[in-house]
Order: structure tokens, then C-alpha cells, then sequence
């Protein structure tokens, strides 16, 4: 795409929402009507869309259809790529004429094209980036409008699941035509004490009139409770048909500071009046911190050193796909926190502003990430200019995120060979791209993501503030050749699991992958490229300039299920239908639940809270199996092993270990098998800490439903996440069933997704039934409108049902 047409502005992100007294601001989520494929007429007016499918936004239109047994598992063997056209009618109040009209999206998959009753009114191509448009020629205020919106996806490249469509919230805004840039405030604090903190905010107010006007504007500062807590105002001319940025500077007295432990959160209220009466309105969320890197001791934050125990997400959803949801992305962080992250990654492209809004209220820190590779993976494509194309992606960016918090570091690409070995104008590229963020954003340090160990001889990093490589010690000549910066590991482990399954003899080398096409959980194994979670552990404790990790990956995610992609397998023997679907990266499974490296980390994240996890299952054939190695994830130092009453003796950690599974896990390499129970008290410095116990299941008897929200709003987005589970008449969990439930719901509810973690199952996320993977499986409810009990019901053969209610408020 090589221009853009005049009427395409650019996105700039404000936090908070956005109220004021001439603002409206009206998110077009329902009524949408949809049709994929090609249409000659479909962005014209007057169409007869009756026939199409009504859905609602955000929509990812992949996620519901068939898997491709012989498609490619990189991107989950969907059929995301294609076109597809949306239509939405609606009615403009006559008393809104002569106002500004702009159409606002969060994120668009990919290359849409924009029409409003017939005319074309703007374009764009990043998929993952936020963009507006002025629509306002093309607006009738009085009558019946339509929103023509072309999505076109085969352009489009990736190496995971990227979804399609509308997969973002999008909004119309009426502005007066005197008013604040779309989210254009930005706020930084360049002086912090303890006794106070100066709070720079710079404002701009755009005049799209023909008259030139006097202006007031006044900035207040509130707390966390909304209640103003200081303000300062300023009279100013603004000409016609012109911009202009108002900055001013109010000293807040002893601040409550931003952290991970307390996220307070203040907020900027900025007011335009015009001959005294209130024109526009909007507010932005802030906090007031420090963050300092150090070459030698890591990451500071406010003045504190702080060790990052991060994890990468990716943007999907497991069965919800790509479509954002709030609830499934706070789910998702509250699992992360609950194993002690304090940090994300948005591996590789733009997030959803909700997200940080998110690490904003949790207090979690987000290393914040635009691009992956400078090619059509970001919708950059051979004919599009370069510069042109950082210009405004960049910008949009920056000045969409630039008034969070959490945000500590941008980092403007992930692993891109051309850049780093300066192939192709690479540095030069580099260069744009960062100088584009220091333009928008001087407040923040700047980083590309490395793995080309050898290019650090070229000196890339001279480019950027601080050292960030994946797997493997890469940094470690980059931190040669430069010592004075600190350093990042962004991409940590790569380890690989299948949650509830054990594969016996253990692996003797990390690579040993068996044509079971599942990865054994005992948590040994990883590409070759990569490493298990405790090497990491190991270097961080030896190197204490690194800043610290983010863990490759957080939750299970659509594509790239390295070991068995379509080419490992057909390697293997097998052909593209034996390929997996979703990663087995995660530390949790796609659907959200804990593999057992989740207490690895967690034992080892939060040593002050107790952890005491005992692995493998212990439903084993005895025939088969005489002797299984059982392994203890604990917080404490040492753990004793009982099976069936008996001492099977205590193992102790040894933190001078060279081998770093003896550094972080407790084993027991032979335990003779006999049905029962296992059983593990850990000690600290010689004190009973805690124990857990694993018995023998029975027969599977009946199922249990556990809901992890039994009320929700009735708002028509909202979730409850039920965890389905077989359990035997003595309620212990049966960690091999597989049997097939039939889910019916009774209510204002529906189902929005199901799934299990399996990464070679291919059936549908969109189903009244789901079968058993190793004992669990998730059914996704989400609300309507309405307010009332939805009652949920789940049945197999031969299994005593199970019931649970969600009430929605």
C-alpha cells in the first residue's frame, strides 16, 4: 500500500474513559451484519444485508468454522485468510449536525477499508495497530446511515494464529468542532520526591471551525477515589482550522506512588470552555513512579530493585479466539499473578489498550512491543514505503500508550535477521523506527529483541537502551562488547508440555520428542534452541545484572505447536493431519489450566508462599510400570516422600548445583509403584512448612463443575470460566478420563467456547459437549443482558451429573 487517503488520521491513546458534556462516545458492538467472501456492492448505502449473519464486536470470524486436518499447524488450521465485508446500520440525531464525526477501531484484521454511506473515507493496513478516521464528510445527520467496512486478510503473514476481522472494540465519536485531539494528552512526572511529584500534562486542542476563538482549558489532577486533588487552568487564542498544545505543570504534594505491590492510580480531568461554557471533556489515568536501569544490578523501580518474573502472552483467547474479551485478558493475568508474575510481554504486536489498562489497575509491569519481523507480518508489504509506514504506526502507538504506567520499556522488533545483521539498510531501518519513538515518547528506554548472537558484533545495541535476548545466554556477547547496559532475558525456557501427561523413561536429552505427538510433563524437555525453566533460574542467580525473564509463554496459544509442526511430523513419518493445532509453550494449557510447571515457577517466584506440588499422576498400570520417578515442586528446602505411610527419605535442594534441576526440584528417581497414596511435607530451615498429598483414583464416578466466578455483570460480555472434572465416588480426581460431556444451559447465558488443552484436538471450540483430557476440561459462559440465574449442566454416560449456577447482576 503505498498512501493512505487524506482523511485518515492517526490513533493516539489515551487511558481512562472518555466523559465530557459535548463528547459522545458510542462503542458499535451490536447489529453488526456479516458476509464473507467478495461483493461488488456491499460498501454502497442501499444494500439488502438481511440475509447476512448478525454478530456482534469484537468477532473473529475463524474461530467458529472447521478445523483443516491438513492445514497448517503454525496458525492453528484455521481458515483465517480471506475477505470478508461488515455492515452496520445506524441513525445520526438531526441535533448532531455540525458536529465532528470519527470512527475509531482498536484493531482490524487486516488491511480494512472503510466506506460510510458509499464513499470511501479511509483505509489502513496493520492489523494489530489502532487507528481513527475522520468521517465526518460523509455523515447525514437526520436519517439512517451505513458503515461499510472491507476486511482482507491474504496479505496478511504470521507465524501464529492472527484471527480475522473486527476483533477489536470500534467506536463513533461526536466531538465538537472545537476539541481535544482523540486522546491527545500526554502526561509525564520529571520530578519526583517524596514531599511532591511535578506532573507535566500537555494538552492539544484542535479547531476545525472557520473562526478563530478564545479558549480556556483546565487540567485537574483527582485520586484513586475520583476526588479532585489540585488544578490549574490557562486562557489561550486558537486560530482557525488549526491545532494547538497546551502544557502545563502542577505540583502534587506527597504522592502515593505506582508499584507492583500498590498501583495507585491518579488521573489527568481536561476541561475546554469556550465563553465559558464546556465544549469537551476527557480524562486520562496516571501514575507517578520511577524506573532505572542499572548496567550492573538490573531494573529499579522507584528506586527499589526490582527482579522481572515475566511471561509473554500472545493475543489470542484459546477458544474465544482472537476476538478481545476483558474478562478472559484479567483472567488470564490473574493466574499469571497468582504464580508471581510481575511483568508482560506483548509478544509480538500491539496489544489491546484494555490489557494495559489491566497491568495498569494489577500492578504489573508491560514491556510493550509493536512489531515482529519489518515484512508482511506487520502488513508491511513490498510496495509500501518504509518511512512513511513507521511514521504513522509508531506514532499511533506511542501515543496510544504512552500515559500508562506499567509501560517500562518499548521494544520496536522481535528477532529480525535483516535488522540485526544490517542486510538491506537494516540499521538505517532500525534507526527510524526508534527515532520515531523517542519523538513521541523521550520518557522511556528503547530496546530491539535479539537472537542472532553473533550480530552483537556489529553493534547494533549502540541504537537502543538496554540489552534484550532470547534463549540460550545469547546476550552474553553483546554484554561483552557492551557492559554499561543493562540486560533483559525476553524470551526465557521455550520449555514444552502437555498438561497431565507422563511419558516414562524420561527424556536423557531435552530434544527427545517420542511419536506420541504429547510432550511429557515432567517438565524436561525443550527445542534445541531453547532451554528448560530452571537454566534460567540458574543464570539469573549467577548473573545478577540481568534484569530478569519473561517466560516463553504464559498461556498455551493458537499455532506454533513446536515439537510437532506439519514438517517435524512429516519427519516423523506421519502426514499434515497428525501437525498440532496450539503450542505446548504454556505454562498453563490453552484453555487456562496449570500444567505443573506452573508450582515450578511459582515455588521459586513467591518463596514466601507456600507451595508444595507433587508430580506425576498415580494411576499407573502395574504390569507396566514398577518404578516412576516423582518429582516435588516446593518452596522449602527440602521435602520427605511417603508412599502408603512408608519413608521413602528426604531430599534437599543444593543451591551450589551445577545442574540446575538440582538447584530447583526435589526428586525421587526410582519410586516403586504401588496404588495408594503418595505423600510430601516439605521443610524450610528445618521446619514443617506444608505437605500435599496425590492418591490413586478409583473408577470414574461423577463430574464437578467449578465455576471461577458465580456472578457476573449482565452486560452481554461478561464470563464465567467452569472447570469440568471427573472425580471417583471419593471425590479424588481421575487424571485419566476421557470421557465425552454433554453441557445444556438454562437461562440468560450462552456458550461461548469450550476446550480442553489438548493441542492435537480438532474439534470444534463452538459445541454443547467437549470431551475429558486427562480428567479436565473448561466450558466458557458468557451473559446477555438480561439479569437471572443461568443453570449449567453437565452429563457423560455412565457418570452421576453435575450442576452449577451463575448469577448474572
Amino acid at each position: 500500500m503505498k498512501s493512505f487517503i487524506p482523511t485518515l488520521l492517526f490513533l493516539i491513546f489515551l487511558t481512562g474513559g472518555i466523559q465530557a458534556q459535548e463528547r459522545k462516545v458510542l462503542n458499535l458492538q451490536s447489529n453488526w451484519k456479516f458476509m464473507e467472501g467478495s461483493s461488488e456492492n456491499a460498501f454502497q448505502k442501499e444494500l439488502d444485508d438481511e440475509s447476512w449473519e448478525t454478530v456482534e464486536i469484537p468477532h473473529d470470524w475463524a474461530i467458529s468454522k472447521p478445523f483443516d486436518e491438513d492445514g497448517d499447524g503454525n496458525t492453528g488450521k484455521l481458515p483465517w485468510k480471506g475477505e470478508a465485508w461488515y455492515r452496520l446500520k445506524i441513525q445520526i440525531p438531526e441535533k448532531d449536525a455540525g458536529q465532528r464525526f470519527v470512527l475509531l477501531a482498536d484493531g482490524i484484521m487486516a488491511f480494512p477499508e472503510i466506506y460510510v454511506n458509499g464513499n470511501l473515507v479511509g483505509k489502513w493496513d496493520y492489523g494489530y495497530n489502532s487507528f481513527y478516521i475522520d468521517i465526518t464528510k460523509a455523515i447525514l445527520p437526520g436519517v439512517e446511515n451505513t458503515i461499510a467496512i472491507h476486511v482482507d486478510t491474504r496479505k496478511h503473514q504470521s507465524r501464529w494464529y492472527p484471527g480475522a476481522g473486527i476483533y477489536r472494540k470500534i467506536q463513533l465519536l461526536t466531538l465538537n468542532p472545537i476539541h481535544l485531539k482523540i486522546w491527545g494528552t500526554k502526561i509525564t512526572t520529571p520530578i519526583i520526591k517524596k514531599h511532591y511529584s511535578d506532573v507535566r500534562i500537555a494538552s492539544t486542542i484542535q479547531n476545525t471551525s472557520s473562526s478563530e476563538t478564545k479558549l480556556r482549558i483546565v487540567q485537574s489532577i483527582l485520586n484513586k477515589e475520583k476526588q479532585p486533588v489540585t488544578s490549574k487552568e490557562m486562557q489561550f487564542d486558537l486560530a482557525a482550522n488549526s491545532e494547538k498544545t497546551i502544557e502545563q505543570t502542577i505540583t502534587l504534594s506527597y504522592p502515593t506512588l505506582w508499584d507492583t505491590e500498590n498501583p495507585y492510580l491518579y488521573a489527568v480531568k481536561t476541561q475546554v470552555f469556550q465563553n465559558e461554557v464546556l465544549i469537551d471533556e476527557s480524562s486520562s489515568n496516571f501514575g507517578v513512579r520511577t524506573f532505572r536501569f542499572t548496567a550492573d544490578n538490573g531494573l529499579y523501580l522507584n528506586n527499589k530493585r526490582i527482579q522481572l518474573q515475566g511471561v509473554n502472552l500472545h493475543h489470542d483467547f484459546g477458544p474465544l479466539g482472537s476476538a478481545f474479551n476483558k474478562r478472559a485478558a484479567q483472567r488470564q493475568l490473574e493466574i499469571m499473578k497468582n504464580m508471581g508474575v510481575n511483568a508482560i510481554r506483548n509478544s509480538h504486536n500491539v496489544a489491546a489498550p484494555e490489557m494495559l489498562d489491566l497491568c495498569d489497575e494489577m500492578g504489573l509491569l508491560f514491556l510493550d512491543e509493536a512489531f515482529d519481523k519489518y515484512t508482511d507480518t506487520i502488513d508491511l508489504l513490498e510496495e509500501t514505503d518504509f518511512e512513511e509506514y513507521a511514521a504513522r504506526n509508531v506514532r499511533n502507538w506511542i501515543e496510544r500508550d504512552r500515559n500508562h504506567p506499567c509501560v517500562f520499556l518499548w521494544s520496536v522488533g522481535n528477532e529480525i535477521p535483516d535488522v540485526q545483521w544490517n542486510i538491506n539498510n537494516g540499521f538505517q531501518r532500525l534507526n527510524t523506527m526508534l527515532s520515531y519513538v523517542k519523538k513521541y515518547d523521550e520518557s522511556r528506554p528503547t530496546t530491539l529483541v535479539c537472537d542472532s548472537y553473533e550480530s552483537a558484533k556489529l553493534r547494533h545495541f549502540d541504537y537502543y537502551d538496554v540489552h534484550s535476548w532470547n534463549y540460550g545466554r545469547r546476550y552474553r556477547l553483546a554484554r561483552e562488547l557492551e557492559p554499561n547496559k543493562s540486560v533483559i532475558i525476553s524470551e526465557s525456557a521455550s520449555t514444552v508440555s502437555t498438561r497431565g501427561f507422563y511419558e516414562l523413561p524420561l527424556p536423557k536429552q531435552k530434544t527427545d520428542f517420542t511419536n506420541s505427538l504429547q510432550v511429557s510433563s515432567y517438565d524436561l524437555n525443550a527445542p534445541e534452541w531453547a532451554e528448560i525453566a530452571d537454566d534460567d533460574f540458574m543464570w539469573q542467580q549467577e548473573e545478577n545484572y540481568i534484569a530478569g525473564e519473561f517466560v516463553w509463554t504464559g498461556f498455551d496459544y493458537l499455532g506454533e505447536p513446536t515439537p510437532y509442526t506439519n514438517q517435524a511430523v512429516k519427519a516423523m513419518g506421519f502426514t499434515d493431519q497428525k501437525a498440532a493445532r496450539s503450542s505446548y509453550f504454556g505454562i498453563v494449557d490453552l484453555v487456562g489450566i496449570p500444567k505443573d510447571r506452573f508450582y515450578l515457577y511459582k515455588s521459586y517466584w513467591k518463596p514466601k508462599e507456600t507451595t508444595v506440588h507433587i508430580l506425576p499422576h498415580w494411576n499407573w498400570e502395574e504390569s507396566k510400570y514398577q518404578e516412576i520417578p516423582v518429582f516435588v515442586y516446593t518452596n522449602g528446602d527440602c521435602a520427605e516422600l511417603f508412599l502408603n505411610g512408608k519413608s521413602l527419605g528426604m531430599r534437599c535442594k543444593n543451591p551450589k548445583a551445577s545442574n540446575s534441576v538440582e538447584r530447583f526440584r526435589l526428586i525421587w528417581d526410582s519410586v516403586p509403584y504401588q496404588p495408594g497414596e503418595l505423600k510430601a511435607i516439605a521443610y524450610k530451615e528445618g521446619k514443617v512448612i506444608g505437605e500435599s498429598q496425590l492418591k490413586t483414583a478409583g473408577k470414574a464416578y461423577q463430574l464437578r463443575l467449578t465455576p471461577d466466578r458465580s456472578k457476573i455483570a449482565a452486560d452481554g460480555d461478561d464470563l464465567s470460566y467452569i472447570l469440568i472434572e471427573a472425580l471417583d465416588k471419593d471425590g479424588n480426581l481421575c487424571p485419566l478420563a476421557d470421557d465425552k460431556i454433554e453441557l445444556k444451559l438454562n437461562g440468560p447465558g450462552k456458550i461461548a467456547g469450550v476446550g480442553n488443552g489438548n493441542p492435537q484436538s480438532l474439534d470444534s471450540f463452538r459445541a454443547s459437549s467437549i470431551r475429558l483430557f486427562y480428567g479436565k476440561a473448561m466450558l466458557i459462559i458468557r451473559s446477555t443482558n438480561e439479569r437471572g440465574k443461568i443453570t449449567i449442566e453437565a452429563s457423560a454416560e455412565k457418570l452421576k451429573s453435575a450442576q452449577t449456577k451463575i448469577e448474572t447482576k
